[in-house]
């Protein structure tokens, strides 16, 4: 069997998938394809690109932020596919942060109070996760959350302490009258909550 490496360290999704999938679609024998690269989401999606073709592959750690994901190719076996499509099916959205966006003491439309219970719930639901979310952004009536008095505060010290990052718009506690009131996370401004969801993965508004 022949054998080929790709290097893909330092490549983002979908270059890794991209370059692997253009390689298969080269072959013309039995070819064993090692495909290194430095990050657990090119991992997950070469391994989907092997199991959609139908090719045996492994997956190994060679070192801290140093992965081989080794498939066994079929040049008889391989559909030749679009490079970009293709890559844009096992990729999907742009790896990244993770945040989610308080901005009402309510959450959704109806009753305030049944609002503000539900997004009590929210909070302490998404604390519970095995997967806590890496910001959390808290402006206009959303800010009264992160001060004295909110029923919400003991769950998200919790995750501050786990490592998510609180953050409040400081525009908002000074026009609440909450700037001393503030119990948990730091104080931000809109430039920064601009940025934070511009550059996000994920984005998770209740």
């Amino acid at each position: 069997m022949r054998e080929m490496s790709i290097n893909c360290m330092g490549e983002k999704c979908p270059i890794p998938v991209v370059k692997t999938i253009k390689a298969l679609n080269a072959l013309t024998e039995k070819t064993l394809i090692t495909v290194i690269v430095d990050n657990d989401t090119a991992v997950s999606n070469l391994s989907k690109l092997a199991k959609s073709r139908g090719f045996a592959f492994t997956t190994e750690t060679l070192a801290e932020n140093q992965f081989a994901v080794k498939i066994e190719a079929d040049a008889s076996e391989t559909p030749e596919a679009d490079p970009d499509a293709e890559a844009a099916v096992f990729c999907g959205p742009a790896a990244g942060p993770t945040v989610v966006v308080v901005s009402d003491k309510s959450m959704g439309g109806g009753s305030e109070e049944l609002g503000a219970i539900l997004m009590k719930g929210f909070i302490y639901a998404i604390s519970q996760r095995e997967t806590l979310p890496d910001t959390i952004l808290f402006y206009n009536g959303g800010a009264n959350y992160t001060c004295e008095g909110s029923p919400s505060l003991e769950d998200l010290k919790y995750m501050e302490s786990q490592g998510t990052t609180i953050l409040t718009c400081g525009t908002c506690l000074d026009f609440y009258g909450l700037k001393e009131k503030l119990a948990v996370g730091g104080v931000t401004n809109m430039y920064d909550i601009a940025d934070r969801v511009m550059s996000a993965g994920k984005v998770v508004k209740p």
